[in-house]
């Protein structure tokens, strides 16, 4: 039957440890009463489907994952509409690679998680290697991840919150990986009706994780990675999802009745008495998965193809269980239930417990846990029948062998693993003890007899699935199942409250209640067996397919055989009864204890012996073995009946064997009536029969005596050898086992560590290869040297001027030959290492080229220092267009200088360029002319001390001083003065202070001689 986590935020009211004060005197909250009155209109109430929210999409991997997520997100469209969280397991300590390689293979933005985060479309998300991350109302929580050596399935973390929280709008992805890990949350998915892919086994490099979840059967489609996110888009653009859960079937009258009608018909299980909302959401979700648009389409499909028929049966029957959940509630019923009850049984009595929808059995097998702990802790010796029964019949076969993943036990308590669990590989396996304690078989609780006389019934999130009729008629049942006293075991979001007359709560927040004696009989509705599916064929006026009538020589045919054949059984290796055919009463009767169906133990007295014979030999031989005469104790007397034991060899009956009862013609003796012995000339037939008997009897002793003996000895010196080396072997296998754990643990995180390390040094040797391929296209020779000086790489042109080859890799410097005219190299280049300063200067080869030699500090990407880097750039071509660009400049230069002189020399004026200090740099001619002096005369001597300081004219003095000091600039100053040799001057004169390139000032002079020109005036 399906069991389901429910929502605590939707469907319970909880309280506080601070509202205490308000809690009622049996144990509950006030609201919680409110809640629990209105339970009619809200507890078991159709919730209101939820507006389509986008996508979020689970990727669960592990080692050999890092490919397929590349893979994955490379055939990732950039708007996809949906968010992906990448969850892998990785190092603590290692800062992770994956999002840096994730950014270059995908054009969805890659996102590292942080707490507190919003989820947004079109988005990926990755958490740090140190956190587990989930999410709660559309943002992501830190959890810290658990110690070393603990189990860590941080997959199945995320994927229990993502389905809580996304429901039908979530998807997981299940990569390479090793281990289970994923296992469980791909249950926890599925129940909220979201989408599963596993990768396909060709395309993993480890197919630990996506073969554990293919096992489960839930997985919807198992593909290559590439094909992932096609199916993904096309899965959210169905119209289920366009347009909301249901209305794209608003136009078709009662869709959702014709195909439960059909499964009906199809798996004799009806599933009306369902919640209505919880069958069409299941029901969409295959429709979405087939690609039918439409519930007529989906019928459609339904009928050409069987194998659909029993895939929407598992779909309908999905249940999550888990073991010891809501763990507050076990331990309540062990410490406050299951020890009272356990105290109270009379002895002799079984303890009787019935799990009914125990799905894979989890839940039985917690149960049993709990009632062999309190059987040690009380030193009770009760005899503990527990039964586990569920429609689904893989379930209950996955039951019966009682392996789980290693996810499915991560939240059990260490301790109990240990004591209950034995590990098989990456599972786990109930031990024995345990096994024995619990019965599985496949029951449909609505329609099938119910077991009886219980100390206690476990029915844990069955109603919440269930319409309230259903509610109606399965309480008051399990009330009549229960004996006094017994208690009442239902889901957190599951109370009796309709029935307030048939039990006490005995712990309202756990939903614990016991048996109440009611004054009124309860209506009790047995379940009718296939009846039960008579009201959905009338409701509907469907006739069920497959009922039909048997004609008239079908039905003699079976009278006779009901009528008129032996009575007999089948039974397997074990000497189990798989089949009975007609009344064995008189020959088999239950044995006393726990039940079984060991034919050996079921025969009645006076069989026993003789059928243990036959079964052995019919086995062994391979024949059909015959005892006649066999005296049975049968109700009353004795009864003479001849056995048959006859084997098998055909399929599907091979190494059965099938044992028939006939009655002999010798009349039934009443029990205690004495026996007449005849004369043996009288009644000589009786006595051979006798000695036959007693014969036979002699000889099955002897032989099973003789098995028996041969098998103490060998099972005596076995058991001794097991016994004594049983615990060191237990206690070894246990660090063993912890020991591979932590092992695998660490493998996987090192593996996913070293596909990214992998991944990254190939990027390294490309970039290395891209940037040498760069340096040689440079054509510069460039030498690398280590902190000692030693050659560590270089480029092909630096062959030229060094002579290396590559075997000096690793030689000092100071040992490698240059064509090099430099001196001093190794001591430049350890004045570099040492001031850690940039060394420039240019040398030439011996054949005459010219470099620039470059020494600097090599540092790591970490800023270290790794040695010294050698540069040698050729500049012959720098130099010639240098020393062609001199010659130019020099020939321009001269050119310009004679232009400028020839100017100078043509101007009227006299000019004079003056230093600082006033001493003539240069005159021009017209100077010289004018005042009868020479260039020798003149040329670097102060302008004042010429012509015997004639020039030492006060006012021509502070104009020159004033011009330096401010370079000011003057014009048409006038000047008169006699000279002594020349005679009276009348001159203008003009000023002003330049720079020369170097920086140098200057003063330009410009005498403008208009004696003349005064004369001519006053004339």
């Amino acid at each position: 039957m399906p069991d389901k986590e429910e929502n605590s935020d939707r469907t319970e009211n909880t309280f506080s440890p601070d509202d205490q004060s308000s809690v009622q005197d049996d144990g509950t909250h006030p609201e919680q009463k409110a809640a629990e009155q209105e339970e009619d209109r809200s507890a078991f109430d159709e919730p209101n489907p939820s507006p389509p929210a986008f996508p979020i999409i689970g990727i669960g991997a592990s080692a050999g994952g890092l490919e397929a997520l590349e893979s994955f997100f490379s055939a990732l469209p950039d708007r996809s509409g949906m968010a992906f969280v990448v969850v892998t397991h990785t190092s603590p300590e290692h800062e992770s690679l994956l999002p840096e390689i994730l950014r270059r293979k995908s054009r969805t933005p890659v996102k590292l998680i942080q707490d507190g985060m919003k989820v947004e479309e079109n988005a990926i998300y990755l958490p740090p290697s140190d956190r587990d991350a989930i999410l709660e109302q559309g943002v992501f929580r830190f959890r810290p991840r658990p110690n070393r050596g603990e189990v860590h399935m941080p997959v199945d973390l995320f994927l229990k919150h993502l389905a809580k929280e996304r429901g039908e709008s979530a998807g997981c992805v299940i990569l390479s990986g090793t281990g289970t890990d994923g296992t469980q949350g791909v249950r926890l998915i599925k129940e909220e009706g979201g989408l599963v892919i596993a990768q396909s086994e060709g395309s993993a490099r480890h197919a630990g994780m996506p073969a554990s979840a293919v096992d489960t059967g839930l997985v919807d489609f198992v593909l290559s990675p590439s094909e992932m996110p096609g199916q993904l888009m096309e899965y959210f653009r169905h119209p289920v999802f366009r347009l909301g859960p249901a209305d794209h079937d608003k136009k078709e009258p009662d869709p959702l009745y014709p195909i439960l009608s059909f499964l009906a018909s199809r798996t004799r299980h009806d599933f009306s008495l369902y919640k209505d909302n919880t069958l069409t959401r299941r029901i969409e979700r295959r429709m979405v998965v087939t690609r039918s648009q439409s519930a007529s389409e989906y019928r459609e499909f339904l009928h050409r193809n069987p194998e659909e028929i029993r895939t929407l049966f598992q779909e309908l029957l999905i249940g999550v269980t888990s073991f010891f959940r809501d763990p507050e509630a076990f331990s309540f019923l062990k410490e406050k239930v299951l020890q009272d009850l356990i105290s109270r049984k009379i002895e002799g009595q079984p303890f009787r417990v019935w799990t009914p929808g125990c799905s894979t059995g989890e839940e039985a097998f917690s149960v049993a846990i709990l009632v062999k702990e309190c059987l040690e802790e009380t030193n009770t010796a009760s005899e503990v029948q527990i039964f586990g029964t569920d429609i689904d019949p893989q379930a209950i076969e996955k039951a019966r062998v009682g392996v789980y993943a290693q996810s499915m036990v991560a939240d059990v308590d260490p301790e109990r693993i240990r004591r209950f669990f034995a590990k098989e590989g990456a599972q786990y396996r109930i031990k024995r003890e345990i096994r024995e304690m619990v019965v599985f078989a496949e029951q449909n609780v609505l329609r099938d007899p119910p077991f009886s006389n219980l100390d206690l019934l476990v029915c844990r999130n069955l109603l919440i699935y269930l319409k309230p009729e259903a509610h109606a008629r399965l309480l008051p049942l399990f009330h009549y199942t229960l004996q006094r006293d017994g208690v009442l075991f239902l889901g957190k979001s599951e109370s009796v409250s309709r029935f307030p007359d048939l039990f006490d709560p005995l712990s309202k927040q756990h939903s614990i209640y016991r048996k109440r004696d009611s004054v009124t009989r309860p209506q009790v509705q047995f379940p009718t067996g296939p009846t039960a599916l008579k009201p959905l064929a009338e409701r509907y006026g469907l006739e069920m397919e497959g009922k039909g009538h048997l004609n008239v020589a079908e039905a003699a045919e079976k009278v006779l055989m009901k009528e008129y054949t032996p009575a007999s059984v089948i039974v397997n290796q074990n000497y189990e009864i798989i089949h009975f055919h007609g009344r064995t009463g008189k020959y088999l009767e239950p044995a006393p204890g726990r039940p079984n169906m060991r034919v050996t133990d079921m025969a009645r007295e006076g069989l026993r012996v003789a059928l243990m014979s036959a079964l052995r030999q019919a086995g062994e031989q391979n024949r059909e073995i015959r005892e006649k005469g066999l005296r049975v104790k049968t109700n009353g007397g004795f009864q003479s009946i001849d056995l048959t034991v006859k084997s098998f060899t055909e399929p599907p009956l091979k190494d059965c064997l099938m044992v028939v009862f006939e009655d002999a013609d010798a009349p039934a003796e009443e029990e205690g009536k004495e026996h007449r012995y005849e004369a043996v000339g009288e009644d000589g037939g009786r006595s051979e029969r006798l000695e036959h008997e007693l014969m036979r009897v002699r000889q099955n002793y002897q032989g099973a005596l003789e098995e028996l003996e041969s098998s103490n000895e060998e099972l005596r010196s076995v058991n001794e050898e097991v016994h004594s080396s049983n615990e060191e072997l237990q206690s070894a296998n246990e660090e063993l086992e912890s020991s591979r754990e932590e092992l695998q643990s660490l493998n996987e995180e090192l593996t996913t560590a070293n596909s990214e390390l992998h991944r990254k040094i190939g990027e390294v040797n490309e970039a290395y290869q891209a940037i040498n391929d760069v340096l040689e296209s440079t054509r510069i020779a460039i030498v690398f040297l280590d902190n000692d000086l030693r050659v560590q790489r270089f480029t092909s042109e630096a062959t030229r001027l060094t002579n290396l080859i590559d075997t000096d890799l690793g030689r000092p410097i100071e040992h490698i030959s240059t064509n090099l005219d430099i001196e001093n190299l190794l001591e430049k280049s350890r004045q570099v290492l040492k001031s850690l300063r940039p060394f420039d200067q240019e040398v030439r080869t011996k054949d005459d080229h010219c470099y620039h030699m470059r020494i600097m500090v090599h540092r790591s990407g970490e800023k270290m220092i790794q040695g010294v880097v050698l540069t040698f750039v050729n500049i012959d071509a720098q130099k010639s267009a240098q020393e062609e660009v001199e010659k130019l400049t020099a020939r321009e230069v001269a050119s310009a200088r004679r232009f400028a002189e020839s100017i100078v020399d043509t101007v009227r004026e006299s000019l004079l360029v003056l230093d600082p200090e006033r001493r003539v740099i240069t005159a021009n001619r017209r100077f010289y002319e004018t005042f009868g002096t020479s260039p020798d005369e003149t040329e670097g001597r102060v302008l004042f001390d010429l012509g015997n300081r004639q020039w030492d004219i006060p006012a021509l003095r502070e104009l020159l001083q004033e011009t330096a000091e401010r370079a000011k600039t003057f014009q048409d100053f006038l000047v008169e003065h006699q000279f002594p040799e020349i005679g009276f001057k009348r001159m203008l004169l003009n000023g002003r202070i330049f720079r020369e390139e170097r920086g140098e000032s200057r003063i330009l002079l410009a005498i403008d001689d208009v004696t003349d020109s005064a004369g001519a005036g006053k004339g």
